[in-house]
């Protein structure tokens, strides 16, 4: 098996825009528009950006759950290589036993009419052949590898706390012991103090399971303490990918630099060089020409007007770090202290 797990090329998304009567097609919204990204087997790989940026959209594409427009999802397992953009219905449902997700709201995604046991044993139901004696028994292994009590078998979603509903839906995306899990921002919908044992939990159940993440979030706080690299989203489109230590400290692209401006600190009184960021984020049915950040860009010059860079390795071939910016290696950016 190779060290990459899955690989991204070229990976689109890109949505209609429909307008009169006739709802004629009048343009399309690129949400996700040609992505290369590489996962590592057994890594937590973050993807961060602002808000509308393509995050979700990426990690549902990525297991089918929305269909891409374009690109190349390929997946190296033990079998071989699959490229899951071009599956059928019976191999997509096949592959599935190894792609799973934990969901943002922890209430939304768990069906409020089905009890808890239910919903554990659901995708055991669709794509295993157990009897019901194993299959209660897999559910109760299931809710004590994620820290809750086999008592709560019969009690409806309602009844517990967010915590612990994020718990069942983590359970559930580890019922058939997925190899590639995507996290789209499991933690925001919670407590700070929660956050932490959530976090935690997604650790120590990737070291005893050996499952690989990508962990979407715009934390970069959880960012930092959970993921072992981290590619920035910048209008559907990847502008920075390096090992996390790498991209908070020594930023190569404004954007990220700006990105990492903005985090908040604890002290008040502390004094901090904020990157300058004009205006807003602009329109993905109507992309600037050049580089898609050169309007709020303070370093920006005629050759990002014209030209969007390309995401090159402006770091060592042993220590990769990839950037989307004309002026990487000449830029003095500012990262987090």
């Amino acid at each position: 098996m190779t060290e990459n797990l899955l690989e991204l090329r070229k990976l689109s998304k890109h949505f209609p825009i429909h307008s009169g009567l006739a709802r004629r097609v009048t343009g399309e919204v690129r949400a996700v528009d040609d992505v290369d990204l590489i996962i590592k087997r057994g890594e937590t790989l973050g993807l961060v950006g602002e808000s509308g940026c393509g995050k979700s959209t990426t990690g549902r594409a990525i297991l089918r759950a929305i269909e891409p427009t374009s690109g190349e999802i390929l997946f190296h397992g033990k079998d071989g290589t699959v490229d899951v953009a071009q599956l059928g219905r019976t191999d997509l449902k096949q592959i599935r036993r190894r792609m799973q997700m934990v969901f943002q709201d922890p209430y939304a995604s768990l069906n409020p009419r089905m009890r808890v046991e239910e919903i554990i044993a659901e995708p055991l139901i669709c794509l295993e052949r157990m009897s019901r004696g194993d299959r209660r028994d897999r559910v109760v292994e299931l809710l004590e590898l994620v820290g809750l009590n086999s008592q709560y078998l019969a009690r409806y979603p309602h009844t517990f706390s967010g915590g612990q509903r994020q718990r069942i839906g983590i359970a559930r995306a580890l019922a058939l012991a997925p190899e590639f899990v995507v996290c789209d921002e499991p933690v925001s919908a919670l407590d700070v103090s929660v956050q932490a044992q959530v976090l935690n939990l997604l650790i120590e159940l990737q070291q005893r399971l050996g499952t690989t993440y990508l962990f979407i979030s715009h934390d970069l706080g959880v960012i930092e303490h959970l993921c072992d690299r981290v590619a920035v989203m910048y209008l559907g489109r990847i502008v920075e990918v390096a090992d996390t230590e790498a991209l908070l400290r020594t930023p190569k692209m404004p954007y990220v630099e700006a990105l990492l401006a903005s985090v908040p600190h604890a002290d008040p009184h502390a004094v901090t060089a904020h990157a300058i960021v004009r205006g807003e984020i602009a329109d993905p049915a109507n992309r600037p020409t050049g580089c898609a950040f050169h309007p709020r860009c303070a370093y920006a010059t005629d050759v990002c007007r014209s030209v969007a860079p390309e995401l090159r390795n402006v770091g060592t071939r042993s220590n990769p770090h990839l950037a989307a910016c004309h002026f990487s290696e000449t830029l003095q950016l500012n990262g987090v202290a």
